[in-house]
């Protein structure tokens, strides 16, 4: 028994440590979808809130934000009085003008700006319609995409957009979260053809739910093509 004991003593400690380098050796930035539009990020250096909408419930589990990052004035991006309930003394919420003037608070970045917080830089790239007949969904200048910066990866989240010249530009990124309902956003045959122009390392699919459903995220996964050497990652959105 006393063997047994002392074995014991020696293994569960090093299976202990072995767990431990498993757990840190793992992706340093994890995506956790809440619903549609909106996610919680946690890196090394923040846990970052995308357009928290919804109940405060679906928000128990996870850490308080470092940051809330908010893209436009739509229902389904914003959320006045889930965010007061949400963000802490130390919480800076970063939005687009219109945004940000909705709220009476935060902090206002516009397209083409750069925003050092926490650490992490956050560059406000463009999101709009172009195609005739939509531009009113989402003029120019109104709502913020981003780029942002941290712990040496760049991470690209689209907003309510078309396959507009500025995303299609974009380099060097390592996740990308394209949106992709029509017709308020881009078809699945834009959302491709822009990822295969940008060439994100890993592209994961969200705001998929249109006027006619949900987008066809198996028709998107055969656009993007196995040798692109771009993954597409699948997350669950939607109950």
């Amino acid at each position: 028994m006393k063997k047994i004991i002392l074995l014991l003593l020696l293994i569960v400690p090093a299976l202990i440590t072995w767990t431990l380098a498993q757990e840190s050796s793992a992706e340093d930035i994890s995506f956790i979808p809440i619903a549609h539009a909106t996610f919680v990020m946690k890196t090394k250096s923040a846990t970052i809130y995308v357009d928290p909408v919804g109940d405060l419930e679906a928000y128990k589990n996870y850490p308080k934000p470092d940051i809330i990052l908010l893209t436009d004035i739509h229902g389904d991006h914003l959320a006045p009085k889930l965010l007061e309930s949400l963000k802490q003394k130390e919480t800076t919420v970063v939005g687009p003008q219109a945004a940000i003037e909705k709220l009476a608070y935060g902090e206002i970045i516009k397209n083409g700006e750069n925003r050092p917080i926490n650490g992490i830089n956050i560059e406000a790239i463009p999101m709009y319609n172009m195609t005739a007949g939509r531009e009113k969904f989402h003029p120019k200048g109104r709502g913020n995409g981003y780029v942002l910066t941290m712990d040496n990866k760049r991470i690209y989240i689209s907003g309510d957009t078309e396959d507009i010249p500025e995303m299609r530009s974009l380099k060097n990124i390592d996740y990308a979260l394209v949106c992709m309902n029509p017709p308020y956003t881009m078809t699945v045959d834009q959302a491709a053809s822009a990822v295969l122009e940008m060439a994100p390392k890993t592209v994961i699919p969200y705001h998929y739910r249109g006027k006619g459903g949900f987008s066809d995220l198996e028709k998107f996964k055969g656009l993007v093509g196995t040798n692109s050497g771009i993954q597409v990652k699948l997350l669950t959105w939607y109950p």
